[in-house]
């Protein structure tokens, strides 16, 4: 489904009918990575949101430079034309930092957070050279360079041996993203505030979600997020950053058995 706001066409997912349930993908990726989950999540009584961020997947791009405040505002613009006035929102990775703004700038519009594979924190210098670098290398080279750059990083080890059908998918969704709209994904990430500070402030119930074999955020950054929140459950699952696609019975177990208790 696609509908126009905040001056772009916004791509989204939309199944199910019951707990709103919104689930923001990470980077370079897009609301594809969240098919083990929308059906059988629809299934156990959710209305299941997957949008595409803005320059990613089928959703359009703006012209000028991107924030973390940009993507925000389009889930809740999503949220108001959908007319859903709360909703429990997960974040993998990147979309865990939109998540984090989100609880930020409209805590009143998130019923429970679930973080999963990212973290609180912003990057450091060297960090910050590296998005820099890579969003160069986006715009000038095309998106070949930030796709290979994520590609050994995404899995566990194991995965990229045993399941190299899964791999190829997954590359092939980052090889679609476009350029631009990758680059603009990469200065929101390198300018996003430090929320660690934050986390103590956050009321709802929260669920986090870790990966043991996580080459790309490690296991630590879960294990910060839910020491610094009120009301967090932690659930470390085997596998690498793409751990809902590595291990999606457990994952979506994971989610199911926190909303019930919700």
């Amino acid at each position: 489904m696609k509908t126009d706001l905040n001056g772009i066409t916004l791509a989204y997912g939309d199944r199910g009918k019951g707990l709103p349930l919104i689930l923001v993908h990470g980077f370079p990726l897009c609301r594809k990575m969240w098919h083990p989950q929308a059906e059988v999540l629809a299934k156990a009584g959710c209305r299941v949101i997957t949008p595409d961020l803005r320059g990613f997947g089928e959703s359009g791009m703006s012209s000028g430079l991107v924030s973390m405040d940009d993507y925000a505002d389009d889930i809740v613009a999503l949220m108001d034309q959908l007319g859903i006035d709360k909703a429990v929102t997960g974040g993998m990775s990147m979309g865990g930092y939109v998540l984090l703004n989100l609880l930020e700038r409209y805590p009143e519009r998130i019923a429970a957070p679930i973080f999963i594979v990212t973290k609180a924190g912003g990057d450091d210098d060297a960090g910050k050279a590296k998005r820099t670098a890579l969003a160069e290398a986006s715009r000038t080279q095309g998106i070949l360079p930030v796709a290979e750059a994520f590609r050994n990083i995404l899995f566990a080890p194991a995965t990229q041996t045993d399941s190299p059908g899964l791999v190829k998918e997954v590359y092939g969704w980052m090889s679609a993203t476009a350029p631009q709209g990758a680059a603009g994904g990469l200065i929101a990430m390198r300018e996003r505030k430090d929320y660690s500070a934050m986390l103590g402030s956050i009321s709802q119930p929260a669920l986090v979600i870790g990966a043991d074999q996580d080459q790309a955020l490690p296991l630590e950054n879960s294990r910060i997020i839910a020491e610094g929140l009120p009301k967090a459950e932690l659930c470390i699952l085997p596998g690498g950053h793409m751990v809902n696609l590595e291990q999606p019975e457990d994952f979506n177990k994971a989610i199911v058995q926190f909303l019930t208790k919700l």
